[in-house]
């Protein structure tokens, strides 16, 4: 561990809390927003993707990224310290680049709940006006939800974790039931559903497409790591929340995928996901468990919508306090506060920073989905997957420079097969980002160029404070004792 220095911030204090496997899986799991990729995600799979295979390219993803943790896992020992992409890519590939990472992280961040944002004003209107309540504009609906989650990320994140838990519970167990529903009667006219099994299907239609939409579904598994300082046992907590996080969120796409469109047959799940994306999740559920269960799940949407943004919030929040703790930001977003231990400014912070960013969709008059949602989630795939390639090399580099742990599958073989996996479908993205953000090639060149600005920029952040000592501090913080623990 290291010790202050003359370089390095001296922080009055590290974020505290107990967090425990469970705690720290329900975070992630519901920032990955299961509800709303059942809901959103399959229907675009299935109707644009390969079809009534769709479910099979969740397994595929699911352990790409295995490997990917099994390298991130090995490593987390070795960094002990919150922070989860940037200070793996600091300890393995250097500061400058690990600061680069920092800064892409938080845009990719922000990104992601500004897109559930955008979705969860317009599903708020939209079940309000269903139920004879009236029209108001999605942004007030969006600033109020902001408002929520700023009072919840101020506080101890015991409280957030105990929302979550409720909240995923509640959006996982109405699917569950559906799933059990479906199977247990052996599926629809044409029985379970076997293009699952067929490499051939598996293979077919823009399969490209599909692997896009699947490992976007994943998003924040890999946040575990962020909760570092405020876990019961980090060494051991985060690598068991992150492998069970990836199994749960794969198990549970694939099977619930497989019983959606085993509930209609292959050719009709195909033909009802392209014709009517927005309900085939509320007509399938309507036709299995009844127009209650319709209901439920168009109100469970919003709750798991909102579920996701807690989560990402929390996650974007503490990526502010480390940059705050390392002077790349103003110190105070790096503080924490008396009594309940959390990053109170840094939560602020980013709560503004939403706040801001909504009042100029509402001004330029953006839709929430069509433009606010898939613009700001294509943004953020395209920034994790380059974070994840960068931490797979960092833990390459590693361990090669380091020696510090000589199992070859840990260290060689599972980061190095994780590399190649996400390489493919970061090529595959880079290749249909146009069509993930709605089909303008001049706004994927746009964002892309967004993205490596924000990276330089923090490259050259994290440089300057290499060579100048009264500059940044190490990116590490010192470990100091934890309080309220």
């Amino acid at each position: 561990m290291a010790a202050p220095t003359e370089s390095a911030p001296a922080p009055a204090t590290r974020l505290s809390g107990t967090l425990g496997v469970g705690s720290i899986v329900f975070m992630v799991v519901a920032a990955a927003a299961p509800l709303t990729v059942i809901a959103g995600t399959i229907p675009l799979g299935v109707g644009a993707g390969n079809g009534a295979a769709f479910p099979a390219t969740f397994v595929l993803c699911a352990v790409v990224l295995l490997l990917f943790a099994v390298g991130f896992c090995a490593m987390s020992p070795h960094v002990p310290d919150a922070g989860a992409f940037f200070t793996y890519v600091r300890h393995g590939l250097g500061r400058p680049l690990g600061m680069g990472a920092a800064f892409l992280a938080l845009a990719t961040y922000t990104a992601v709940q500004l897109a559930v944002l955008g979705y969860i004003g317009a599903a708020l209107d939209e079940l309000v006006t269903s139920y004879g309540g009236p029209s108001i504009p999605w942004y007030v609906w969006t600033i109020a939800v902001i408002l929520i989650v700023a009072v919840l990320g101020y506080r101890h994140i015991e409280l957030s974790s105990r929302v979550l838990g409720v909240l995923l519970l509640a959006e996982i167990a109405i699917v569950v039931v559906l799933d059990v529903v479906v199977i247990g009667q052996g599926g629809g006219p044409e029985g379970l559903s076997t293009a699952v099994f067929d490499p051939g299907q598996i293979a077919s239609g823009a399969v490209g497409i599909a692997i896009m939409f699947a490992i976007a579904s994943f998003i924040g598994f890999e946040a575990t790591a962020v909760f570092r300082d405020e876990a019961r046992d980090p060494q051991r907590t985060i690598p068991r929340a992150t492998y069970l996080a990836l199994v749960i969120i794969g198990i549970f796409y694939a099977v619930s995928s497989w019983a959606i469109v085993s509930a209609w047959g292959d050719e009709a799940a195909v033909a009802e996901a392209g014709a009517n994306p927005g309900t085939f999740l509320v007509s399938t559920t309507t036709n299995w468990l009844g127009p209650v269960g319709g209901h439920v799940v168009t109100i469970l949407l919003v709750t798991s919508l909102f579920a996701a943004i807690l989560a990402f919030h929390n996650v974007a929040a503490r990526y502010w306090f480390a940059l705050g703790q390392n002077r790349a930001f103003p110190a105070a977003c790096g503080s924490t506060h008396e009594r309940h231990g959390s990053p109170h400014i840094a939560s602020l912070a980013q709560s503004g920073l939403a706040l801001v960013f909504v009042v100029i969709f509402a001004v330029a008059g953006l839709d929430p989905v069509a433009q606010v949602f898939a613009w700001m989630a294509g943004t953020a795939t395209l920034g994790v997957l380059v974070l994840m390639v960068m931490t797979c090399l960092a833990v390459l580099v590693f361990f090669a420079r380091s020696g510090t742990d000589r199992r070859m599958w840990h260290t060689r073989i599972a980061p190095t097969l994780g590399l190649l996996g996400l390489l493919v479908c970061l090529v595959l993205t880079i290749g249909n980002f146009p069509t993930l953000i709605g089909g303008s090639t001049g706004l994927a060149l746009g964002i892309g160029a967004v993205l490596v600005v924000v990276t330089l920029v923090g490259v050259v952040v994290g440089a300057r404070g290499t060579a100048d000592p009264d500059g940044p501090g190490d990116l590490t913080p010192p470990v100091l004792p934890r309080e309220n623990a």
